[in-house]
């Protein structure tokens, strides 16, 4: 889980919920969006390919058009940072770089 240090972990059962999940946190200062440069790389990739390339009239259509498009990015076009698998494929794998959210009272 990433953050960016904003009221959500202020909230004890928040805190509480991802110790007892073992969920690992990275925290990002505040208004620097760019120290994620997965979620960049995402959105740059999401505007270039799907919304600047098509041309929606109404709200179902995009819809339609952007989950189509989610779903290739995911499931079937490789990426070369997961060594070109697709995130799919990734999010199967097991992962032992992460450490745990500590919780401490």
């Amino acid at each position: 889980m990433r953050s960016d240090n904003e009221p959500e972990f202020v909230s004890q059962a928040i805190l509480e919920w991802i110790s007892g999940s073992g969920i690992a946190t990275v925290l990002n200062d505040p208004d620097k969006p760019w120290q994620n440069g997965t979620d960049e790389s995402f959105n740059g990739k999401f505007r270039d390919e799907c919304l600047s390339t098509e041309w929606f009239r109404s709200r179902r259509e995009a819809a339609v058009l952007i989950e189509a498009w989610r779903n290739h990015y995911n499931e079937v076009r490789p990426h070369s940072s997961p060594q070109y698998s697709t995130p799919a494929e990734f999010k199967q794998q097991p992962r032992q770089d992460l450490q745990p959210a500590v919780f401490q009272e």
